[in-house]
């Protein structure tokens, strides 16, 4: 994990100054392994202390976000109320760079007397726990009962002394003997990386990886194989960054991928990703994590909370598919009308020759050159005018057909694009608010069902703006709806529209106000609609623009539909950042 012993010993530094001292206002418990403590500090207000258990987002911070509360609290909520609150925060510890920290609270007990009680939050991946222990050293209760069934290594059950987790005897990083540091490696004879993160207490792979990175200049060696000049950078690393720890130098940095996603964080910067990765810089380890942990548990609710949505699109769009499918195969079959009506034409053009009771004849086709004989199947019941009829019968029935499948294809194809066009926008939606649009969207054209009074009450969101790096405003719309009012109500007739070339994608705007646009506009404006478009992980995307004066909406036009001419196409690959 990122979230490594040294990491959790920042993050004790901050919280000191900031809340020993306070004493405890309220306790929430969010979700099923998370805590809220709201501390009332000296002279800073409230702060209010997350700690989380989550297997995959454990972790210790301040936070300035607003959890939704259960309407009945937990078991352990209530606990918690029970010892802790208006409870003194004392002190908080950390052994070495283990991964637990241990919030020392001075409390009260049943019969008033002073008790201290303690809240250790132990950040341990899948055996991350968060537990209140008596001032005799017992557990009073966790927030994970861990039984013997469960583990055979360490239990945590109410009442059973508090034993820390079991500890290996490994190096401080932030202050070693090099002799030691290097001797141990040799002994190790693995790759650097994963060597170091054996020697060294509290720090998480990412960390290991950047001062392997460093010492061998991008090289993979393994640790026992270093010359005089990699063990020097590496311990140089280790010590430069021990210092700017002690100075409070360091900063935090959360790293995105090319498409803005976010894959992990440090403090320190990271050059091992090169070009691949990008940063964004804090100041604050809490300020950090909970930005990090709060846009992923935004994400994915979002798309937890998607997922009917997506289901139901693509049903619609494989129903849709196969609909056309089956509606062009007819369309086949009737592409041999003409002859139905010629072989009636041919009988008419030979009745004297005709009786009935004949299944059979066979007649000169004066259709084609030289008037060959052409063999004419009858039903013996009817007349030859009667036969006649039925041909013809069958002849308006097929071109009939015929006009009928091509209207129905064509509408069929062109929901296709439409649904395409929803699932594009429902893949790049990142909030509830968008997520209710789009419902609102489908729920217009019919494809579910309507929420009543509670739809029209959705705030429509604005569309995403951006500025070019020489002063435009770009605008672009989130999904269909906003297309459309972006490019129909809000868009000057002077501005520049883009679209990707015969892809699914956002409606973009050049805000020009009745100038000229530069280049570089049009090219980031362009990278702009191919990154929030179905070819965002693309390259040398073509994206057409045009002025907004040129494009229109047909008539009956599903939302986003539009046409445009006089465009001219750049082709760019979109970018992350």
């Amino acid at each position: 994990m990122a979230l490594d012993g040294v990491y959790l010993s920042l993050i004790k530094s901050e919280l000191s100054p900031v809340i020993i001292g306070s004493r405890v206002d309220k306790i929430h418990q969010p979700s099923r392994d998370s805590i809220v403590v709201t501390l009332r500090t000296q002279g800073q207000g409230s702060k209010k202390l997350l700690l989380s258990s989550s297997a995959g987002t454990a972790r210790v911070h301040l936070t300035s976000r607003e959890p939704e509360n259960p309407k009945v609290p937990p078991m352990f909520c209530m606990l918690l109320r029970k010892h802790l609150s208006s409870a003194r925060l004392a002190g908080i510890r950390q052994d070495g760079f283990e991964r637990i920290l241990f919030f020392d609270f001075e409390s009260t007990d049943d019969f008033g007397d002073r008790v201290n009680l303690t809240l250790a939050a132990e950040i341990m991946g899948r055996c991350s726990n968060i537990l209140l222990i008596g001032p005799d050293g017992r557990v009073i209760d966790s927030i994970k009962r861990v039984s013997e069934d469960m583990s055979r290594v360490r239990r945590v059950l109410p009442g059973i002394e508090y034993t820390l987790p079991p500890r290996d005897d490994r190096l401080n990083p932030l202050d070693f003997s090099e002799e030691e540091l290097f001797e141990r490696l040799s002994a190790q004879n693995a790759e650097l990386s994963k060597a170091l993160v054996r020697v060294f207490e509290g720090i998480s792979p990412i960390i290991a990886r950047e001062a392997a990175f460093f010492a061998a200049r991008g090289a993979e060696k393994m640790s026992s194989e270093l010359d005089g000049g990699e063990k020097t950078r590496l311990a140089w690393f280790f010590k430069e960054t021990a210092r700017k720890i002690a100075a409070g130098e360091n900063r935090y940095y959360i790293l995105k991928d090319r498409d803005g996603m976010m894959r992990d964080f440090a403090f320190i910067k990271i050059n091992q990703y090169g070009s691949l990765m990008f940063d964004r810089e804090f100041s604050s380890p809490s300020e950090l994590l909970d930005v990090y942990y709060s846009q992923r548990d935004v994400l994915a609710q979002t798309k937890q909370r998607a997922d009917d949505l997506f289901k139901l699109i693509v049903s619609l769009s494989e129903r849709t598919r196969r609909r056309v499918s089956a509606q062009k195969l007819e369309l086949e079959d009737c592409r041999g009308r003409d002859a139905l009506r010629i072989k009636g034409d041919l009988i008419m053009a030979n009745l004297y020759r005709l009786e009935r009771g004949m299944n059979l004849c066979r007649l000169e086709n004066f259709y084609e050159d030289g008037s060959p004989e052409t063999e004419i199947e009858l039903d013996p019941r009817l007349t030859p005018s009667q036969n006649a009829q039925k041909y013809y019968s069958e002849y308006r029935k097929a071109d009939t057909a015929d006009k009928m499948l091509r209207k129905l294809i064509e509408k069929g194809e062109e929901e296709e694009k439409y649904l395409d066009s929803v699932f594009d926008s429902l893949s790049r939606a990142s909030t509830e608010a968008e997520l209710s649009e789009i419902r609102a969207e489908l729920a217009d054209g019919g494809y579910i069902k309507s929420r009543g009074a509670k739809q029209s009450k959705t705030k429509p969101l604005p569309p995403s703006e951006y500025r070019s790096s020489d002063g435009f405003r770009i605008l672009a719309g989130r999904n269909n709806r906003q297309n459309d009012l972006l490019t129909l109500k809000l868009a000057e007739k002077s501005d520049v529209w883009l679209h990707v070339k015969n892809m699914t994608g956002s409606h973009v705007i050049i805000c020009c106000e009745g100038g000229e646009p530069s280049e570089t506009a049009i090219t980031e404006a362009a990278k702009i609609a191919a990154k929030n478009s179905s070819a965002k992980n693309g390259s040398q995307v073509p994206v057409d623009y045009t002025l907004v004066r040129y494009v229109k909406k047909p008539s009956g036009a599903k939302p986003g539909m539009v046409i445009y001419t006089n465009q001219r196409t750049v082709y760019v690959t979109p970018e992350g950042e």
